[in-house]
């Protein structure tokens, strides 16, 4: 029985550390943070804020920095509520060519309690795009993204 436990115990670490091996290769992470260093939480209140250096948590391999403890705490209680979707990147790109394309951090969506950030440089701005369009994209998107982090 002890045995079959210790099993149990290794196949669990074992796909623990597979997942976040997948998710620290395939998320938008830029000098070791998510999100460009924004807020996750902060996008949910309508105004997305920079986190500070001081206030940082680690999601199964993805750092993510806060603006105040509140946030913070929030995140920690529900992280798979605040993650952005498709790993912080682009989801015009996910939906359209199920590609990682960076983004601007102040572009972005919240549809259904899921946060979606988006491509807006040199005068191409992805939501724009991406609203003409939703449905299709983001059905897209989280197929494509499946490809990534299944």
């Amino acid at each position: 029985m002890k045995s079959q436990i210790l099993l149990v115990a290794l196949f669990v670490t074992a796909s623990a550390s597979a997942q976040q091996d997948i998710r620290e290769k395939n998320f938008n992470v830029k000098r070791g943070v998510a999100m460009e260093g924004y807020d996750p939480v902060s996008y949910f209140d309508g105004r997305p804020q920079e986190g500070k250096s001081a206030m940082r948590f680690t999601q199964e391999g993805v750092t993510y920095q806060f603006a105040t403890q509140a946030n913070l705490a929030r995140f920690r209680s529900s992280p798979e509520k605040y993650e952005p979707a498709y790993g912080g990147w682009c989801a015009y790109a996910m939906g359209r060519a199920g590609e990682k394309v960076k983004i601007d951090p102040e572009t972005y969506k919240v549809i259904n309690d899921k946060l979606y950030l988006f491509y807006n440089f040199w005068g191409n701005n992805t939501l724009t795009d991406w609203n003409r369009d939703e449905p299709l994209l983001k059905n897209n998107g989280d197929q494509n993204w499946k490809r990534f982090v299944p």
